[in-house]
């Protein structure tokens, strides 16, 4: 919706449109202000999706209102929105328990351990979160993700600085259905994080092999870029434990820019004698 004036469109038409259940509000230049997005969860409450990413002038009066007025959120999106504070987003999550996919990157003063707590308390249904770049993120709040959503499949952890270890092995060990995990710039992950990860996906391979499972389970994107203290060992034997990461030309879901140390760590299909993508390892980038 692109309008020098969205604030007051947003005014007018909302009490029209009480049955809308999707409405993307994401910004170039910030013009929403609490007034619209008030409007938009008094009127609008079968809301399933909901994108107000980029909304600078947003306070924590938005999503007080959207936490009493949209309580069947599956999906919502406030990237950037860098006003909201922590006491808020626990609020939300306490009363929108229907919520899958959740976008949190850029949220540095929402995003903290108290919220994450809250999350994984109330949120157990969250399939996708991203938490790029909020620095104030440490083992207790993904550790609460952890053992609160079992049904998380993708989790970006990109620059949250403090976390460890525990983070990755908790998520190892409680979340089969992860697929995809954004560990970028994470200086403090080491070896025993791989480990924990290779590990979790032999075990569970091995159970869907006596109870029947689908075979391509498994990470199938690992963002590591970054982390330096690794070796190549470790990362290979996460690559071997889950098939669907690739290092090959074209199908990169294994991401290791700036780890020059792991340049020797290939998938499968680079070394398979006969494969169709080439006879030859092939560089990791």
């Amino acid at each position: 919706m692109c309008s020098k004036n969205m604030n007051n469109l947003v005014l007018s038409l909302a009490p029209k449109f009480t049955k809308l259940q999707t409405l993307i509000l994401r910004q170039d230049k910030p013009q929403l202000e609490d007034n619209a997005v008030e409007a938009v969860a008094n009127f609008c409450r079968d809301l399933q999706i909901l994108d107000l990413s980029k909304s600078f002038k947003l306070t924590d009066s938005s999503l007080y209102a959207v936490a009493l007025g949209c309580r069947d959120l599956t999906k919502l999106n406030i990237s950037g929105c860098s006003a909201f504070s922590d006491n808020a987003l626990a609020y939300l999550a306490s009363l929108c328990r229907k919520l899958k996919i959740l976008n949190l990157c850029g949220c540095v003063k929402a995003v903290s351990d108290t919220a994450l707590q809250a999350i994984g308390h109330y949120c157990n249904e969250l399939q996708s979160l991203n938490l790029g770049w909020c620095e104030q993120v440490s083992d207790v709040g993904v550790m609460s993700l952890a053992y609160g959503c079992p049904d998380l499949r993708t989790l970006d952890l990109c620059g949250c600085l403090l976390i460890t270890d525990d983070s990755v092995i908790a998520l190892a060990d409680r979340c089969p259905h992860l697929r995809s995990l954004g560990l970028y710039f994470c200086k403090n992950i080491t070896d025993r994080a791989m480990y924990s990860l290779a590990q979790s996906k032999v075990n569970n391979k091995m159970w869907r092999s006596v109870n029947g499972g689908n075979d391509e389970d498994g990470l199938r994107t690992l963002n590591i870029s970054q982390c330096t203290s690794l070796s190549p060992s470790a990362v290979q034997a996460v690559c071997d434990s889950s098939p669907a990461l690739h290092t090959c030309s074209g199908r990169h879901s294994l991401i290791i820019s700036g780890c020059l140390n792991l340049t020797s760590v290939h998938c499968a299909c680079c070394v398979r004698p006969h494969s169709a993508i080439s006879p030859f390892p092939h560089s990791a980038h």
